[in-house]
């Protein structure tokens, strides 16, 4: 005889949320009561029902416990979005792009100096008129399985046409304005966040979900509420203009510090968009202390934090109480390697527009290639993701090592003594230093595995070793132009061991002589408050675990 008919199984992506949606998948229904004795039971459970059964009471007292406070956690959230004030940047919009998969943000940074004491302004040199424009702008999307933030930088002097809109002239009356050339920050002061949101969509052919927009109290608030937030730099940084003035090393900021971080533009030679990427490297950080500080965990201080946060935030209607606790229950298995971070391709970060000034020009087509990903809801740091997978295999490998019972002991301990000491915190990003290795020794293959390895840290190698003139070096050397010694430094963190040689006049390049003392190199990590953007303006991203100090 046939089995029973078994009820087929939903597949994955009949599990996932709808875009846009944030509601759990509905509970199972009651169980029917079982045929037998009295009122439907068995009579031999009914005897045994007589027994005392403290395992089932203690169950049923902690599933209630657990009801009770997963209830009670709710509670005190549900009533968060009542203090946000609305905004309707989606009313009157035409032609939107199609939604996708996943859940995309509109996140706006604006100025509100104007909400902060006269104590606050001073000593973190917030003098001067609020601007009503946007000081920063990200788009963020979350994937469809929840499992990944994608964080997309716009520069605020991106070049743009702003969609048709009614603006009010200098004498108050309105005036309808059609394509007129402007900076993309303009949009929000000529049509608040109805015109952000349609610029924005404009550009990127990305369907905007909800939109947030949080000022300068809201974001020293969040810092303070989580306990500050560690930045790293391998130099001091002083800005005058903002008040910043960091040692070198790694300091942790309360939410007045963060706010001058965050805003410093003296730092890149004037360069907004170090700024916008020292954000990125920022808000990294931030995710990662409130994921790992168990904020999320806990109902009490996750109540604290998103009414922090939200005093001052002011948000779409479609976001709310119930979608602050599924984003609270998302982020709680977040790691730092759960969100990535790019800045749009740039063709021209310095475009004179008459009238303007100096603007930014996107690369139309690499931009686009950006932009195409996230609607499809695909990773934009594939690199990185294949990065990792090898560097997976090499931890399992090196854990396999370790089973040897004759070695298991020391590998350990040197293991631990490597995990303590960490990635060495450079300057510059490994993969701006150009390498050419070359083989010193009489070792086949030691060129070719050291080419490997630095390749692996991050370096632009070229990927095909050389064997040196001299085969017997017992010290490994890093010959470097003068002019390139910070790049030079980066590598030398890499190779601790080897000595740095200045060879004038030849050029960026690096020349790397493996000696008869290469074991291996060190990983390396570009400090989080140092030099060139975290999400390059290449297109490229970055994982949040490649730009914390961790």
């Amino acid at each position: 005889m046939p089995g029973p008919e078994r009820r087929p199984r939903p597949s994955p992506a009949s599990r996932r949320p709808p875009h846009g949606q944030w509601h759990e998948a509905p509970g199972r229904p009651p169980r029917s009561p079982r045929p037998g004795g009295r009122d439907g039971r068995d009579p031999r459970r009914a005897r045994r029902a007589r027994r005392p059964r403290w395992g089932l009471r203690i169950a049923a007292a902690t599933s209630a416990l657990l009801l009770l406070a997963s209830g009670v956690g709710h509670a005190m959230v549900s009533g968060l979005d009542s203090g946000v004030r609305r905004v309707d940047p989606f009313g009157g919009l035409g032609d939107r792009p199609e939604a996708g998969n996943g859940v995309n943000f509109l996140v706006a940074g604006t100025d509100g100096r104007d909400k902060l004491s006269k104590e606050q302004r001073e000593k973190y040199r917030l003098g001067g008129t609020a601007c009503n424009c946007t000081d920063t702008l990200m788009l963020v999307h979350l994937s469809a399985d929840r499992s990944r933030a994608s964080v997309v930088s716009l520069p605020r002097d991106t070049y743009t046409k702003l969609p048709a809109h009614t603006h009010r002239g200098k004498d108050g009356k309105p005036v309808e304005r059609r394509d007129e050339p402007a900076k993309l920050n303009s949009a929000y002061a000529h049509g608040g966040p109805n015109l952000t949101v349609s610029t924005v969509e404009k550009l990127t052919r990305v369907h905007i979900d909800h939109y947030l927009e949080v000022d300068f109290g809201s974001f020293m608030s969040t810092v303070d509420v989580i306990g500050g937030v560690p930045v790293c730099t391998t130099k001091p940084l002083k800005d005058s203009h903002s008040g910043l003035d960091l040692p070198a090393g790694t300091s942790r900021l309360n939410g007045g510090e963060a706010l001058q971080y965050v805003r410093a533009r003296h730092l890149d030679g004037g360069s907004d968009l170090g700024r916008m990427q020292r954000q990125q490297r920022f808000l990294a950080a931030l995710l990662d202390e409130a994921t790992s500080s168990g904020v999320l965990m806990n109902p009490v201080k996750f109540n604290e934090l998103a009414s922090t946060l939200l005093k001052s935030v002011r948000a779409d209607h479609g976001f709310g109480s119930e979608q602050i606790v599924a984003l609270g229950r998302v982020m709680r298995n977040f790691t730092p390697a759960s969100s990535e971070f790019a800045s749009v391709p740039l063709a021209d970060p310095g475009h004179q527009v008459p009238g303007l000034g100096s603007t930014v020009k996107w690369d139309e087509e690499k931009a686009g290639e950006l932009f195409t990903a996230l609607r499809e809801d695909r990773p934009l740091a594939r690199q990185t993701e294949a990065l990792k997978k090898q560097r997976a295999q090499e931890r399992e490998e090196a854990r396999e090592r370790r089973a040897q019972p004759e070695d298991a002991k020391a590998e350990e301990k040197a293991d631990e003594k490597e995990k303590e000491k960490g990635p060495a915190h450079v300057e510059v990003a490994p993969g701006s230093v150009r390498v050419q290795v070359e083989n010193g020794t009489s070792e086949t293959g030691t060129g070719h595995r050291a080419d490997r390895e630095l390749g692996d840290a991050g370096f632009a190698t070229t990927g095909t070793p050389r064997n040196a003139k001299d085969r017997d070096v017992e010290r490994t050397e890093i010959a470097y132009d003068p002019r390139w010694d910070r790049s030079a430094r980066s590598l030398a963190a890499a190779l601790p061991d080897a000595k740095l040689v200045k060879d004038p006049g030849r050029g960026p390049q690096m020349k790397v002589t493996v000696g008869a003392d290469f074991e291996k190199v060190r990983p390396v990590r570009q400090s989080v408050a140092d030099g060139p953007p975290a999400g390059r303006n290449d297109g490229g991203a970055v994982t949040g675990d490649q730009v914390t100090c961790k």
